[in-house]
């Protein structure tokens, strides 16, 4: 065994107590990390909202149809599979590198060729320059995923979010300089190109682990198969998350289509961008746990109270404040977005519970239980939209209030029986929060009703303040203890782990 797999685990060193120690750094750095990096990028996204058109952002989602549906080939799963496996040496992980440059060179030479086409099915000729630009993110992708997923198997995060929150500010300056100039759809393109490049340089700096590419693939057997069943899952995956922008995109016109395709972009800034670094990190732990024979089961129950503690509130107080929320951060000529999101809204939690499934039994080394749930969104998603797509873009929001919950139905009845946990044990740690979600949602629609400023933005920080202090109040007086485990399991002294 090499250097590259000296990692402690939760039976070694300092047992349970050091590995809860190690999963709250590692929780506190990557998603910390990538909380002030989201703010970052939309402060400077909110500043080039308001100097684009929707027109640009509609363009600007056809292109990155095309760049997610290949991006399931750029091995990146490949690269996951050195987190789950027992034992990795220097042969592995060269191996892992050979992957992702072939891969990933022959992406960007398809992207490449493949524009011209992809513009003749929208209709739009800018979309072809647009993609072959683009096809640059490919080659950056093997100087991000190996040493991201090294670092990740080691739980070391913080090197991580330094990298993170760098390339989040050159992101958000390149974006927001080029739109000041007046470069239009092209500062959509531009910004990403930045951050990739600037991501790619930093993470492997910070890995300080220099790989020669090894093109030989004997002796990678489970590495390759485990990585190839992520990849399916990845194609997948890609089918349900795109498939409303491919429908609509033939159907919508570009400002319909643009408005639908921000409206999707704000209502997933939860569950689109925080919850993968959850993910990352339980992936990491959860494995750890499963390599020492502990169950996973409890771990789950625990992350998904805090992951809807959060995202609950968050997003039906988005859905009840979209007005003032859109009209403040937006403006006017983005009106059109507001029910919107406060229909898309309404389906994020939902999703939530939907995205911390697969962690659980891919570390388990069951990969084809995600296979199987991705491949159910893939019919239950595109299904959904084609039969709301015709009625416009609010149809589609109709479609997702459908096959969320059938997809999330279908996910739990894979996952929970393989984990231990019963579907009750899951509601009873839900509840809670359901009913002071309930409470929050009452005392704003009260507040709308009769202390409504006519301001938009004193409304939002009024709605805002009122609904937060409800939750508050109503988890803290009437589940203190629950309030206090959460807390405790962020900063508290290390405990026992929890029984199976």
């Amino acid at each position: 065994m090499s250097q590259l797999d000296s990692q402690p685990n939760p039976s070694a060193q300092s047992g349970a107590d050091g590995f809860a120690a190690r999963v709250r750094s590692a929780v506190a750095w990557r998603w910390g990390s990538q909380v002030i990096a989201q703010i970052i990028t939309w402060t400077s996204t909110i500043m080039v909202v308001r100097l684009l058109e929707p027109t640009d952002y509609g363009l600007f989602a056809m292109t990155q149809v095309v760049l997610t549906a290949l991006a399931f080939l750029n091995g990146q799963s490949f690269a996951t599979s050195l987190v789950q496996t027992r034992q990795i040496d220097e042969r592995r992980v060269g191996q892992i590198f050979g992957l992702l440059l072939l891969f990933n060179g022959l992406l960007a030479v398809t992207q490449f060729f493949f524009a011209p086409y992809a513009a003749a099915y929208f209709g739009e000729p800018m979309v072809a320059h647009m993609l072959r630009i683009q096809a640059a993110i490919f080659l950056t992708i093997p100087f991000t995923a190996l040493p991201q997923e090294l670092l990740a198997r080691k739980l070391e995060f913080r090197r991580q979010g330094q990298v993170n929150l760098a390339s989040a500010i050159i992101g958000a300056l390149t974006a927001l300089t080029l739109a000041w100039l007046g470069w239009g759809v092209w500062a959509l393109v531009y910004a990403p190109i930045a951050m990739f490049f600037t991501k790619a340089i930093g993470m492997s700096v910070a890995a300080r682990l220099w790989i020669k590419p090894i093109f030989d693939p004997r002796g990678a057997g489970d590495l390759v198969t485990f990585g190839g069943t992520l990849t399916l899952c990845q194609l997948f995956w890609i089918i349900q998350s795109q498939s409303d922008i491919v429908i609509a995109g033939r159907i919508l016109s570009t400002y319909d289509l643009g408005l639908y395709s921000e409206a999707l972009f704000l209502t997933l800034i939860v569950t689109g961008r925080f919850l993968p670094p959850i993910n990352e990190v339980a992936i990491a732990a959860y494995s750890e746990l499963h390599r020492a024979g502990t169950s996973i089961g409890p771990y789950y129950l625990r992350t998904a109270r805090m992951v809807m503690m959060v995202t609950a509130p968050i997003y039906i107080g988005l859905s009840l404040t979209a007005e003032p929320a859109i009209l403040t951060l937006f403006g006017e000529k983005w009106a059109g977005m507001i029910p919107l999101v406060s229909g898309l809204a309404l389906a994020m939690p939902v999703m939530a519970l939907h995205f911390i499934c697969s962690p659980t039994t891919n570390a388990m080394g069951r990969p084809q239980i995600y296979l199987t749930t991705s491949i159910a969104g893939a019919i239950i998603m595109p299904s959904a939209f084609i039969w709301g797509a015709s009625n416009g873009a609010m149809g589609l929001v109709h479609a997702w209030w459908i096959a969320a919950p059938c997809l999330l139905a279908f996910s739990l009845t894979l996952t929970l029986p393989r984990i231990g946990v019963s579907i009750w044990a899951l509601i009873s740690e839900l509840i809670p929060i359901l009913i002071s979600v309930g409470a929050m949602a009452l005392t704003v629609s009260l507040a709308q009703i009769y202390a409504s400023t006519g301001t938009h933005y004193i409304d939002l920080a009024l709605f805002a303040v009122i609904g937060a202090l409800t939750y508050a109040c109503t988890l803290w007086f009437v589940w203190p203890g629950l309030v206090r485990e959460t807390w405790a399991m962020l900063r508290q002294k290390p405990q026992s782990a929890p029984a199976a």
